[in-house]
């Protein structure tokens, strides 16, 4: 089921736990419940991270690509549980991160770039574990690409 909906940040934080500084989606597209989504980053010259990595040649971290992957990941994650009618919305636990394979870095993203994410569920087990692949994208060249498992606890 596709959601024709464009997910804002406003949207995106009644669904995933993170705020700024460390939230690193910005919207939220093409969002195929239990398939895919298309996600965006738009890298600002004043973000926090550019003041040490490095102020002479700002470059966006490698490590932080690969969470906004998996930030868009756990939004995916969610929309599924919640269309599956698993948790509600306002009411979904944290995912945590169980492994990160085969993580590819092959262009360094800038300020002023707008990254585009493709994430797929490749295979889930249950409602708790995951495993994604992700590729982002700056206009139509690939910068980095990973797979990676998750895991959302069980609600206490």
């Amino acid at each position: 089921m596709i959601e024709n909906k464009i997910l804002g940040a406003e949207d995106i934080k009644q669904i995933i736990p993170h705020r700024y500084p460390f939230l690193m989606v910005d919207r939220i597209e093409n969002l195929d419940v239990g398939k895919s989504c298309t996600s965006y980053k738009n890298v600002s010259s004043n973000e926090w991270f550019f003041q040490g990595h490095f102020p002479q040649y700002p470059v966006f971290p490698g490590v932080l690509l690969i969470e906004a992957m998996a930030q868009s990941a756990g939004v995916l994650a969610f929309k599924t549980l919640i269309a599956e009618k698993v948790t509600e919305p306002g009411k979904s636990d944290f995912v945590y991160f169980t492994s990160i394979e085969n993580a590819k870095f092959r262009k360094p993203v800038l300020p002023g770039d707008v990254i585009r994410m493709e994430i797929i569920i490749e295979q889930r087990h249950g409602n708790k574990f995951w495993r994604f692949s992700g590729k982002a994208y700056v206009e139509d060249t690939l910068v980095s690409e990973a797979e990676f498992k998750a895991m959302i606890p069980e609600s206490k």
